[in-house]
């Protein structure tokens, strides 16, 4: 028989349609799924139970993060004063030399730093595949097996190296036939289509200063035959917006429409520079956007519109990004960070706390398809599941515990769960990143 856990004693906040929010409350979980959410204590079991004592504790869904680049994890700390542009031509060469050793210890020190910061389930975008790298790709997905967190493993892809106009080295990028081939082996290696899974992959060309026309629209076909979801950077940067109507004649959104790119099988990185218009085809295609408050600041792209596609009913989610841009790396501090900038630019009512625990949760699971089973604390979805434990000098006196969530130092995560299992992040990653990191500076100073 599954084991059955029983979380009660703190505040819960489940994030449904309804907004249920118990002051004191209980989630009971049997195997993988959520069987139980009510008020006060748990009713008596049936059976042995595993309790979690949730006194002092918020209690919510475990959080989603839309975008990373988890193999960054090696390079925190590189060009700290530069553009989007500057930043890439600094690192591509670095990256050029990562390996499946390199970058799976990248990978499971991103994935523990996430645990830490409340999060359960990570999209991660990997687009750089070194000649001599291996299976790098793979590599990230045993990262996730390892820490124990559900992975949404992108694979990504340039074919437009710096001989053909683009921004990476050649090195680095693929050709056509090579891309496309690479993520069909991915989709048969490692997508997991059933209910439940914790390993699924999407089709990622990287974006449209690394990335051909034919290989856009190739990779569209491609994940829709597959039946796959697509992902790939937009309209970050005003630099971009200005390639690509000198290049095309378009704005960003209007080339990725033309290229099969919009629709609720797509969730774009960043889509910071939308015009009132972009933002309604956002909406009314179902396309989501992922909100990367902290490395957009890092890199002054400036903010995204993300009041704006909310109001019009576009799904919008959270993202780290890589910790090049973002060395927090927490998933937790977004949402403090996406409610700052959100009245910087709206006002005091531009975003609710609330609504940023929305966008950290069901906004994220729904730019990556996953409504149906996480997100939200309800009978039949999955057991994704945070327990953040407040009080001391950093939250006591905040009555609403949202807000202390949100607006207060990030909490301590005292349990998470992901499908009924405890992650648990150990210090070995620590060491292992550090091996990493070092290996590649090394290889700057050769």
């Amino acid at each position: 028989m599954p084991e059955r856990i029983v979380v009660e004693g703190g505040s819960v906040v489940a994030v449904d349609d309804a907004g249920t929010e118990f002051a004191e409350g209980h989630v009971v979980v049997e195997g993988d799924r959520i069987v139980a959410v009510g008020s006060g204590s748990a009713p008596p079991q049936d059976v042995p139970v595993r309790r979690v004592d949730a006194t002092g504790c918020l209690v919510t869904p475990g959080l989603v993060n839309t975008h990373h680049h988890l193999y960054q994890w090696a390079t925190r700390g590189h060009a700290a004063d530069s553009t989007l542009f500057e930043w890439l031509t600094e690192l591509y060469p670095v990256w050029a030399r990562m390996d499946v050793e390199t970058v799976h210890a990248a990978a499971s020190a991103g994935l523990a730093q996430l645990a830490r910061s409340g999060c359960t389930t990570a999209a991660d975008h990997h687009y750089v595949f070194p000649r001599e790298g291996g299976d790098v790709f793979g590599a990230v997905v045993a990262a996730a097996e390892r820490i124990g967190l559900r992975l949404h493993a992108v694979r990504g892809s340039m074919d437009r190296g710096r001989s053909r106009g683009g921004l990476p080295p050649d090195s680095v990028v693929e050709d056509r036939d090579e891309a496309l081939a690479g993520t069909q082996q991915a989709i048969d290696a490692f997508h997991d289509p059933a209910p439940g899974a914790r390993v699924r992959v999407a089709v990622g060309p990287c974006s449209p200063f690394s990335v051909s026309a034919e290989l856009m629209r190739e990779a569209a076909e491609l994940a829709r035959r597959n039946g796959v979801r697509l992902h790939t950077h937009l309209a970050e940067t005003t630099t971009e917006e200005e390639q690509c109507r000198a290049e095309f004649d378009r704005t960003p959104v209007e080339y990725a429409e033309d290229l099969g790119w919009l629709g609720p099988d797509v969730w774009f990185a960043h889509a910071v520079h939308l015009s009132p218009t972009a933002v309604r085809r956002l909406a009314e295609t179902g396309t989501g956007a992922a909100h990367c408050p902290s490395s957009n600041g890092r890199l002054g792209a400036g903010i995204a519109p993300v009041r704006a596609l909310l109001s019009a009913g576009a799904p919008v989610g959270l993202g780290v990004d890589g910790v090049a841009s973002n060395e927090s790396g927490g998933l937790g501090e977004e949402m403090r960070q996406a409610l700052l900038l959100a009245r910087i630019t709206g006002g005091p009512r531009a975003m609710s706390v609330r609504e940023a625990l929305w966008m950290a949760t069901r906004g994220g699971a729904r730019c990556i398809g996953r409504e149906d089973e996480i997100g939200s604390l309800e009978p039949g979805k999955l057991a994704d599941l945070a327990v953040w434990r407040l009080g001391g000098l950093d939250h006591t006196g905040i009555a609403d515990p949202v807000a202390a969530l949100v607006l207060g130092r990030l909490p301590q995560v005292e349990t998470l769960l992901c499908g009924g299992r405890e992650v648990l992040t150990g210090e070995d990653v620590v060491e292992e990143l550090d091996r990493a990191s070092a290996r590649l500076r090394l290889v700057e100073v050769s």
